[in-house]
């Protein structure tokens, strides 16, 4: 049964996770992860034995997010150079550790993981995922492309551990346990919504660079107040003061904390909501949705008002912006598939 120290362990549920996997011994195991996630090397600790091992690897899809869990015995894998040199999707991998200790080790950078704690790699760059005993691993991949984060705050955060219960850690991991728990939901579907969150929160722990050195620093609780902005879009009533509250610091402060990085608090709210509402209008899989739809399932329920705003910020009202798009979109398809 896996269970986690950082959040109660719920029986049906962790029961529920497990069920439908079937159990491959070392050989199979070890094509079966090269195979589903990137081209890997793994071998067995030097202490245990492909006779008594035991792996199991679940996985799904969603839109352009895979999820999966990984489970087995003590051994080491690996990324290496000559791999990415033949193969580069250009993925960044986000693993939670569940049950035992793993150390994840990438760019000079070393992550000691136990039930809870995470961390983020690039399978562009070589790494070595150390599994120490029997344990098993929750895996979030997706494309680097659908990042809003620097180059360099992506290098500076790969292999660092974060902590599940605490900073922007404390943000992502309930999200993280919900998109477990969907592996084992055939009724679970995708959606566009459930994917930019995915990113934006992922983006927000690299804005941190290192949350090992800084744990409770003011650039940690920005990156914090930022995430639980994203994850609260769809709040109408998100203010100021419930995200203050929620990290335990006054309304003045958080202000200030917004101002240092140029904005205000209401001021970002208004432009994540804004920037999602016209990802979602030049999305053809929602041409289904209302002007008015898409604009109260982010946290704006005025659509006169929205229509406002989003011509101030953008240029072009709403429906013009998603008319044009969805056009040009489409023609350029009709001409690809006639070259």
């Amino acid at each position: 049964m896996l269970q986690t120290s950082h959040r109660p362990a719920d029986d049906a549920d962790i029961a529920t996770v497990g069920r439908g996997r079937s159990e491959l011994a070392f050989g199979p195991w070890r094509e079966a992860i090269s195979a589903e996630f990137v081209p890997l090397e793994a071998a067995l600790r030097s202490s245990a034995s492909a006779l008594g091992f035991v792996g199991e690897l679940r996985s799904r899809t969603l839109g352009s997010i895979q999820l999966s869990e990984v489970s087995g015995g003590a051994v080491v894998v690996s990324r290496t150079p000559g791999m990415i040199r033949r193969s580069d999707p250009g993925l960044i991998k986000l693993g939670m550790q569940v049950q035992g200790r793993s150390i994840v080790r990438q760019s000079g950078h070393e992550a000691v993981l136990t039930p809870g704690d995470f961390a983020i790699y690039d399978t562009a760059r070589p790494y070595r995922v150390e599994f120490t005993g029997s344990c098993a691993m929750f895996v979030v991949m997706f494309p680097r492309a659908e990042l809003r984060s620097r180059e360099q705050d992506l290098a500076s955060a790969v292999a660092r551990s974060i902590n599940g219960e605490q900073g922007i850690g404390g943000v992502l991991s309930p999200f993280l346990y919900g998109l477990r728990r969907s592996l084992a939901d055939e009724g679970f579907r995708d959606s566009p919504m459930l994917e930019s969150a995915v990113f934006d929160l992922v983006s927000a722990v690299l804005e941190v660079g290192s949350p090992a050195d800084h744990e409770h620093s003011g650039e940690v609780l920005l990156a914090s107040a930022k995430a639980f902005i994203e994850a609260h879009l769809s709040n109408i009533d998100l203010n100021t003061r419930m995200i203050a509250e929620n990290h335990h610091i006054s309304p003045r402060y958080l202000q200030r904390l917004f101002e240092g990085d140029g904005a205000t608090v209401a001021g970002w709210i208004r432009r994540r909501r804004l920037e999602k509402c016209r990802k979602d209008l030049a999305d053809a899989r929602m041409a289904h949705l209302s002007i008015g739809a898409i604009c109260s399932r982010h946290g704006l329920a005025d659509s006169s008002h929205f229509s406002k705003i989003f011509k101030e910020e953008f240029g072009v009202p709403p429906r013009e912006y998603r008319n044009d798009t969805l056009r040009s979109e489409a023609a350029a398809i009709e001409i690809k598939v006639r070259t």
